[in-house]
């Protein structure tokens, strides 16, 4: 029988139909410490970002044949030496965009109405310094006619455009091969019909300039340069907001703290961080950054759907592997 070990867990629904094919799971985690020395015999190991899959846990199973990440990114996973090692590396894109994109917009309304600072302020110092606040919020901004740059445009870059233009922004998105871009707008959908828009794809420069918010969803991992730093951040327009919910590192922190210090970026919002799970102090305090802690995909439905999507690439896998 097949072995499956889920370290940081699984929902039900993939649990289920993973021992209704005939496979054997365990979702009990075992302590990254104690990984390697417990991880022989199984021949599939499933991690979301929590467990790190390293050299040496992979050579302390010669069982494994498949490691899957329950989500997009592989940054806690040493790809390359596992497929050396003849065993194969699948993640599940896509099934967490909704969830992801919905975070996004919920820390662009954040900032752009000052929530962030305010829920802060306000049980400190709302009782004796209300209209002092009220004053100091009275500035904010809509989304409507507004332009949104998007850094990346796989499935999660086009579900965040969707509800740009719902909104009524102008959307500029950015992927490395410049192409035109089809996407439906399925909240406009009535029965079997519905709307498909055509969007192009603009030149990185043409984004950091035009845009009035900034957000990224790109791959990354240790070692790859920055996205953004000193330079590029000088030349988008000055009190642009950014939004980074892809993995920390694709923004240099340092010189985003400087431009949050200057003025030149007017908010920043991070679900992810350099230093993670310790992320810098000036970070975590400073009153421009609306914060969260890495919990893009973390909604039921999207976990829900990652964890069919890890038993279907688990089923598949063995079915077709000789």
């Amino acid at each position: 029988m097949i072995k499956i070990l889920a370290n940081d867990g699984l929902e039900p629904e993939g649990v289920d139909k993973l021992k209704h094919a005939g496979f054997e799971i365990n979702t009990v985690k075992i302590p990254q410490e104690e990984l390697r020395t417990k991880l022989n015999g199984f021949d599939v190991l499933v991690v979301r970002s929590a467990t790190r899959v390293t050299s040496r846990e992979i050579d302390s199973a010669p069982t494994l044949k498949l490691i899957v990440r329950a989500g997009t990114g592989t940054d806690n996973i040493d790809v390359d030496y596992a497929r050396s090692k003849n065993i194969a590396v699948l993640t599940t894109p896509g099934v967490s965009a909704q969830s992801v994109a919905e975070l996004v917009f919920a820390h662009l309304f954040s900032m752009a109405r000052f929530l962030h600072d305010a829920n802060r302020k306000m049980p400190l110092q709302g009782a004796e310094h209300f209209q002092d606040l009220k004053k100091a919020y009275a500035h904010g901004l809509e989304l409507k006619g507004k332009t949104l740059g998007i850094i990346g445009f796989g499935s999660i870059g086009q579900t965040v455009a969707k509800i740009a233009l719902a909104l009524g922004m102008k959307v500029l998105p950015f992927k490395l091969h410049h192409a035109e871009v089809k996407i439906e707008l399925d909240f406009f959908k009535i029965g079997n019909a519905g709307i498909t828009v055509s969007l192009q794809t603009v030149p990185f420069e043409q984004l950091l300039e035009q845009s009035d918010f900034i957000t990224l969803h790109v791959p990354f991992k240790k070692g790859d340069p920055p996205i953004l730093y000193k330079e590029r951040i000088n030349r988008m327009k000055n009190g642009v907001m950014i939004v980074n919910t892809s993995r920390g590192g694709v923004i240099v922190e340092s010189d985003l703290l400087d431009a949050l210090n200057s003025g030149k970026v007017a908010a920043a919002a991070l679900d992810v961080f350099e230093g993670e799970p310790t992320p810098r102090k000036e970070i975590l305090q400073h009153p421009k950054v609306s914060l969260s802690p890495h919990i893009g995909a973390s909604t039921v439905e999207a976990q829900q759907r990652v964890g069919l999507s890890v038993a279907d690439k688990i089923i598949q896998f063995f079915n077709t592997t000789p």
